[in-house]
């Protein structure tokens, strides 16, 4: 495990932080804050220190803090991250303020965060499913252009080479004659990114994303996902952190990906913050509760 503990900020410093940030903004008579984010959320919850597992996972409702605590991790880890996030004049404060331990080795030599680790979030995901619409218009566009194109360099008048100006319009018509109008337009124009549903885009991002030997934090990564597609994401991460040497700490409330086998999970909607077996959540409780109450109509 690359990451064994978190230590956030106690009351008494996260006072200190805001008094700070008070005289940075006005001096020692007229201080003020505009937004106190993040203080004030984790000590009233009793949440300190987190103990993590190979899979830990944040629970929570809206509001409840779980995606403050991604980022707050990430942002003293100093890991990759793609989208922005909802900061603050006291995040950067208030991160510097937490503390970290790593994990040691078989030989007891203290482990470093991965070369690659960040957090992800679904915006970053459909950030990706508009880039690759945005990109697969533009190479409509150009595909539409180049069919005339093709047909001009093929059967027109042979470029004569007669200077550097002209290399660029003689390499094309050689391309042209010596390929099909499908090749020189891939070549030419690209070749469209194959879009799926969102939620199988969203699935094939993680396929691709999530390398070995990394550690991951994961904003709701279910997001945009069919039930059927979160246990094909629920196999994939289970992969990763048994056999492929993964840390992974997710924000979720899907109650599959609660299920994961091993996963530790910190139930922030309790004051205060507990641990707690995946089955006595809330959310899981009461997808539980329907279905049973329906039970006899699955069984006719």
């Amino acid at each position: 495990m690359y990451l064994t503990s978190f230590t956030l900020p106690n009351e008494d410093t996260e006072y200190s932080i805001a008094r700070a940030r008070m005289a940075q903004n006005g001096g020692p008579d007229f201080g003020y804050l505009e937004n106190g984010y993040p203080c004030g959320i984790f000590p009233k919850k009793g949440l300190e220190t987190v103990h993590f597992g190979h899979i830990t996972i944040f629970y929570g409702g809206n509001g409840s803090g779980k995606s403050t605590l991604l980022n707050i991790i990430a942002q003293k880890l100093e890991l990759h991250r793609v989208s922005p996030f909802n900061s603050s004049e006291l995040f950067d404060m208030y991160a510097n303020a937490c503390r970290y331990a790593l994990g040691e080795d078989d030989e007891g030599v203290k482990l470093r965060i991965p070369n690659g680790s960040r957090i992800i979030t679904s915006d970053d995901i459909f950030d990706y499913m508009l880039a690759a619409r945005d990109n697969n218009a533009d190479i409509a566009e150009e595909t539409e252009r180049g069919r005339g194109e093709w047909r001009r360099r093929k059967y027109g008048e042979t470029v004569k080479l007669s200077g550097m100006k002209d290399y660029e319009e003689l390499r094309l018509q050689v391309l042209a004659r010596s390929k099909t109008r499908r090749q020189f337009l891939h070549k030419t124009a690209g070749v469209e990114t194959r879009l799926m549903s969102n939620g199988e885009t969203a699935l094939a991002y993680f396929d691709e994303k999530l390398k070995p030997d990394t550690l991951y934090l994961l904003d709701e990564p279910e997001n945009s996902m069919s039930p059927k597609l979160q246990l094909e994401l629920f196999n994939i991460l289970t992969e990763l952190a048994r056999y492929c040497g993964c840390q992974l700490v997710i924000a979720t409330h899907s109650p599959f990906l609660l299920s994961l086998e091993g996963a530790r999970v910190y139930d922030l909607d309790s004051e205060p913050v507990q641990v707690r077996p995946w089955q006595e959540l809330e959310n899981v409780r009461t997808y539980y509760e329907f279905f049973k109450s329906h039970e006899k109509e699955f069984n006719e």
